[in-house]
Formats: structure tokens, C-alpha cells, sequence
């Protein structure tokens, strides 16, 4: 299947009518995703959309733990907010548990220098309007030049590239999607560091459907309920 870079997904927006707003979510109250590592169901995502005084609220949760002969080996879980003004981007703000390390993020828009503040666990640095947070429910992501990691505010400037039209089945349902890679734009990271993911996005709704990648094991996000 022919690949189309990043360059060309512009021109193919047109067509898509797509990636402009995150109006089109307010039509949403919930998604959830089942989590699986190497085909095994591991825990969840679940997100919760609200307007409040004209704001798109979006409140996530993520659940899962790795357990080998009942022995708890790695648990996760993460708490996160996100705020949208006007269908753009206002704040995020985050809390994980990693495998009992704590780790936070807060970020927020700064209207007069029009640019965003990342305040981490870790550091604090700036970044440009355009960057989006990498929760993948939002398909701006695929437009983007970087995304800002929801658990540290890591910038991680990614290359992606559009797979084609593919049909995937979740459970006993069918879904019609558009298929994109993502990976780091920077090669020298240490593989840990590096972004290589797959995610499906049903291809009128623009609903994502599924995210796959491969790191100490195969992990798939899949669609399960959403309303």
C-alpha cells in the first residue's frame, strides 16, 4: 500500500474535512478503550466529555497492571483533565502513578505571548499553540508537528505518515478507518524514548478506533464503548 507523508496528509484534509476543530466531540459523553499486552486484557481508558460556561471538558482515567503467576509486576494509573476554549486548546493538567513513581504534568495556554507553558515533574519549558497533547482521542494530533507527552510535557516532535483506508473489526463490529504511523522525528533517541505507534480513526466521525505499538511486548488499544 502506498504510503503518503505528513506533507500530503495537508492536501488530503481537504477531502477529509478534517482536523480543523474539536467541535465535533461535544456530540460525545464517553469512550472506552480495553488495553492489551501481547493479546492479553491488562486494564482501560476511559474518557468523559462535559461543557461547562462554553468549554469542552475532556477527563481521562488509564488502569492496567502486568501480573505474572499472580504477582503484581507493573502497575499504572493516571488521572488527566483537558480544557478547550473556543475549540482550542486552553489547559491539561495530569497526575500518574507509575508503577509507584509519581509523576505530573500542567500545562496551560498563555493568551498574551500566545504560547504554551509546561510545567512538569521534571522541568519547565514552553512550547508553540500548535503542539498538541498526545491523548490520541484527538485527531489534530495527526497534523501536528510534535505532540507534548500527557505524563511528563516531553516535547516529541514526530514524522507520521498516512497507511491508506483500512476496515477493522472490534469485538462484532466493523469499522471503516484511515490508518496513521507515527514515529520521532529524531533517530538518535534511545528506543525507550522513541514514538513508533499505529492509530485507526473511524474515517467519517473521525472517532479513534485503535492504537497499536510495540515496546517490551505488543500493546493494542481497542474500542469499547462509546456514546
Amino acid at each position: 500500500m502506498k504510503k503518503i507523508t505528513l506533507s500530503i496528509i495537508l492536501l488530503l484534509s481537504i477531502f477529509m474535512n478534517v482536523f480543523a476543530h474539536v467541535d465535533h466531540y461535544k456530540e460525545f459523553n464517553y469512550l472506552e478503550y480495553e488495553l492489551f499486552r501481547n493479546d492479553k486484557l491488562i486494564g482501560y481508558h476511559k474518557y468523559d466529555f462535559s461543557t461547562e460556561d462554553g468549554k469542552l471538558i475532556v477527563k481521562s482515567i488509564v488502569d492496567f497492571k502486568i501480573t505474572k503467576l499472580g504477582v503484581d509486576l507493573y502497575k499504572y494509573f493516571a488521572e488527566s483533565e483537558e480544557v478547550y476554549k473556543n475549540s482550542k486548546f486552553y489547559a491539561f493538567s495530569s497526575k500518574t502513578n507509575q508503577n509507584k513513581k509519581q509523576k505530573w504534568v500542567n500545562i496551560n495556554l498563555d493568551e498574551q505571548k500566545n504560547i504554551l507553558k509546561i510545567e512538569g515533574y521534571k522541568k519547565k519549558l514552553t512550547a508553540p499553540i500548535d503542539y498538541v497533547i498526545g491523548t490520541w482521542w484527538n485527531h489534530e494530533i495527526v497534523k501536528s508537528k510534535a505532540q507534548i507527552s500527557a505524563i511528563s510535557g516531553r516535547i516529541i516532535e514526530q514524522d507520521v505518515t498516512f497507511l491508506g483506508k483500512e476496515t477493522i473489526k472490534i469485538g462484532n463490529k466493523s469499522f471503516k478507518t484511515l490508518h496513521f504511523n507515527f514515529k520521532s522525528s529524531d533517530t538518535t533517541l534511545p528506543d525507550n524514548k522513541k514514538l513508533n505507534t499505529d492509530i485507526w480513526y473511524e474515517e467519517k466521525s473521525y472517532l479513534w478506533v485503535k492504537a497499536a505499538f510495540t515496546k517490551q511486548g505488543k500493546w493494542e488499544y481497542r474500542l469499547k464503548n462509546y456514546n
